[in-house]
């Protein structure tokens, strides 16, 4: 079954076509590219994913959901099916580590704050930041802090995680290291779709491309 299945579809923002006709089905378990310049596209297709874009016009289904008619009541829960991660990070920052994680979990329902806390160590766990709950994030480097905004998608076992570009703020050396996790997340099952204007990192960690120039989108090899 197809996670996302767009039939030519149609992208306004204020007005303006960003993308047309755009055709693409995604399935389970696949790490999906979006290659292009600055403002061809890539975050507005993303941001028609999770309803903070609307769909125009075409057929749009993704996670079983009509994007063309969504209702705005449908959207949170939409949005649990979805682990996020944002190029500024957007973590509290008044709040710990432990305390941003948390924050989600209650958002989302969970009660039982001794199974949230089980939880929140296991996650850390699985992103390299097990030891560094009690920290505020002005205390983490730009690459320790993505390792939490990570964890904070992977939270509520997401069947989709959106990165738009993850490692757009980061050196090179450690925008490596995030796309090294991002790719060990995607061959444990995960689908991962990912926003990108590095072309090393298909080359380094091979998926899906999706390129998007001159208003479209399309396949490459």
């Amino acid at each position: 079954m197809e996670l996302i299945d767009y039939s030519h579809v149609e992208i306004r923002q204020d007005e303006q076509i960003v993308l047309r006709d755009v055709s693409l089905r995604i399935g389970p378990g696949e790490l999906v590219y979006l290659l292009g310049r600055v403002g061809s596209g890539k975050s507005s297709l993303i941001k028609t994913f999770y309803g903070e874009l609307p769909v125009y016009s075409g057929e749009a289904t993704f996670l079983g959901y009509d994007m063309r008619t969504i209702r705005r009541r449908q959207i949170p829960y939409l949005r649990r099916k979805i682990g996020v991660v944002f190029q500024d990070f957007q973590l509290l920052s008044d709040r710990s580590v432990e305390d941003n994680l948390m924050f989600v979990l209650k958002a989302t329902g969970w009660k039982n704050k001794k199974l949230m806390h089980n939880h929140i160590l296991s996650i850390l766990e699985q992103v390299g930041m097990e030891d560094k709950a009690y920290k505020m994030p002005y205390h983490l480097s730009g690459g320790e802090q993505q390792r939490v905004v990570i964890a904070r998608a992977l939270l509520n076992t997401p069947d989709v995680i959106l990165a738009d570009e993850p490692t757009g703020n980061l050196d090179p050396e450690t925008g490596r290291e995030i796309m090294e996790l991002l790719y060990s997340i995607s061959k444990a099952g995960m689908t991962v779709i990912m926003s990108t204007h590095n072309p090393t990192w298909p080359q380094m960690f091979p998926g899906r491309k999706l390129l998007f120039a001159g208003g479209e989108v399309r396949e490459s090899e």
